[in-house]
């Protein structure tokens, strides 16, 4: 922003100009006489991390008297506005005490006519701008010398205080609304769970048993549809022409520690209820040409992604890695061990794309309705309970098995009260879809509230001006006397000091 674009008694200059610029450092870690039992707060970047409030009076950490003068640390006077210069740029807070900073801050300190609030909220509103100083390869710092050269636009000091007045109203509304959507949230993810929740447990729709009997009808109970899927599953067998030895009966769960179902429920396990299972392709992909292949975090709990994909160009005879409509796809492996084993269906119209190792292809015996109902409770309850206690982890990377899989108790309703389960859960999942859509749009408003407020605040357009204020002219040409009048003291007590020292010598 130019000097024309300011009100009157505004005035362009940068953080060199009013304030001193200070590093940080780290004492010597190995030495642990740097940090037990130190006092000094001590504060780095990562203790600044999700850090909302304004003042900050230490971090996780302090130092000792021989850490702060065997380093390039600094003990900054309470109101140093700290500034993070790299890993990340752009957090700032104010030292409510003394303090002192690693050598990941650019830290203020300002004269006493310049308010500490005001350059705090400044530097938020100038995060972008500032970022554009910055230099290096492989992270982005904010050196020393570009600090000096930050921008700071200057209204008089009875302006910036009546500035951040203003902004502080304004922000605690915006946060109140701000914590008020953040319920809203939560509540919706609580009641997506308890929607799931009852899905699996035979409670979010009547059950067919009771419909039967309040109808005065018969029904078939879930036993029958077993025995159904698992006929259709040795007939599907026996079509193969490549199948191998003998056939063999999938295993049922054990009950012993399964809760009782309701009436006409029963459980299975998956491998009573699959055709097949298998990994996916193993080799990496390469290219951005020849056959789309899903990443694994294309597949989240009860969706799959088909936008999220790679290439595989080979040669090689990939059919029996292509997935299809309402096949099921779990992740095999993750760097999170809460996304392994969780569950989404293939959308239908889906051709041509393969499936990673990463992930496992389950395709049903039964196609209709069963690939929806499976995929619900294979994300909760009992079923998504089985598989999270068997993830291990190694090398970073936790992981489940096919056998783990093939294992899984899945509690299986009659086929009918299955469609109205799916049918429901759509429904109700459909409204809070939409109502997530919209607290996350209002959330996206707020913040660009927030930002619009931070520009009309540094616009001199938040609040009116005064005329009887003093100029920030006048204001920053005291900070300039007053600065130099420091650095002349600082060099006759300087040479003072070592002509001391010289005598001394001679002596």
């Amino acid at each position: 922003m130019t000097q024309q674009d300011l009100p009157a008694g505004w005035v362009v200059s940068t953080m060199g100009e009013v304030a001193a610029v200070v590093g940080g450092g780290t004492p010597k870690t190995a030495d642990p006489d740097n940090f037990d039992g130190g006092e000094i707060p001590w504060i780095t970047p990562a203790d600044l991390s999700g850090y909302a409030d304004k003042y900050i009076t230490r971090g996780s950490r302090n130092i000792t008297e021989q850490g702060l003068k065997g380093s390039g640390a600094r003990l900054l006077p309470t109101n140093t506005v700290l500034f993070s210069s790299r890993a990340p740029i752009g957090y700032v807070a104010i030292a409510s005490q003394p303090v002192t900073t690693n050598q990941g801050f650019k830290s203020f300190v300002l004269p006493e006519s310049i308010a500490p609030s005001f350059v705090y909220y400044y530097l938020k509103s100038a995060k972008e701008i500032i970022e554009g100083l910055g230099g290096g390869t492989t992270f982005k710092e904010i050196s020393g010398a570009a600090a000096t050269k930050i921008p700071l636009v200057l209204p008089p000091l009875p302006e910036q205080r009546r500035i951040v007045a203003e902004i502080e109203t304004q922000f605690t509304r915006l946060d109140a609304s701000v914590a008020a959507l953040r319920r809203a949230q939560a509540n919706l993810k609580r009641y997506r769970a308890s929607v799931l929740k009852d899905a699996c447990e035979g409670r979010l729709v009547p059950t067919e048993a009771e419909l039967a009997r309040s109808e005065g009808r018969e029904y078939e109970p879930a036993y029958v549809l077993l025995e159904r899927i698992l006929a259709e599953r040795r007939a599907h067998w026996e079509s193969q022409e490549k199948r191998r030895g003998k056939y063999r009966e999938p295993s049922a769960p054990d009950t012993s520690a399964l809760p009782q179902l309701p009436k006409g429920w029963v459980w299975a396990s998956l491998e009573q209820l699959v055709s097949g299972i298998r990994n996916g392709y193993s080799k990496r992909p390469v290219g951005d040409v020849g056959t789309a292949i899903l990443r694994i975090s294309a597949v989240r709990p009860m969706a799959v992604n088909l936008q999220d994909i790679r290439w595989v160009d080979s040669k090689e005879n990939l059919t029996d890695f292509l997935i299809h409509p309402r096949d099921l796809l779990f992740t095999r492996y993750n760097g999170n061990p809460g996304l392994v084993g969780v569950c989404g269906v293939v959308p239908d119209g889906t051709k041509g794309v393969l499936h990673p190792d990463k992930l496992i292809r389950a395709t049903l015996v039964q196609q209709e309705t069963m690939p929806a109902f499976v995929q619900v409770v294979a994300n909760i309850g009992i079923s998504r309970d089985f598989l999270s206690q068997r993830v291990r982890t190694t090398a970073g990377q936790s992981g489940i098995s096919g056998t783990d899989l093939k294992a899984m108790p899945i509690p299986l309703p009659p086929l009918a009260e299955q469609r109205r389960i799916v049918a429901e859960v759509e429904r109700r999942l459909s409204v809070v879809q939409q109502a997530e859509a919209t607290v996350e749009a209002s959330l996206a408003r707020a913040e660009r509230l927030r930002q619009s407020i931070l520009k009309q605040a540094f616009s001199g357009k938040l609040v009116p001006q005064d005329p009887d204020d003093e100029p920030a002219s006048v204001l920053l040409e005291r900070i300039k006397a007053e600065r130099e009048a420091e650095a002349r003291a600082s060099a006759t007590s300087k040479g003072k000091s070592q002509r001391r020292g010289k005598r001394k010598a001679t002596a």
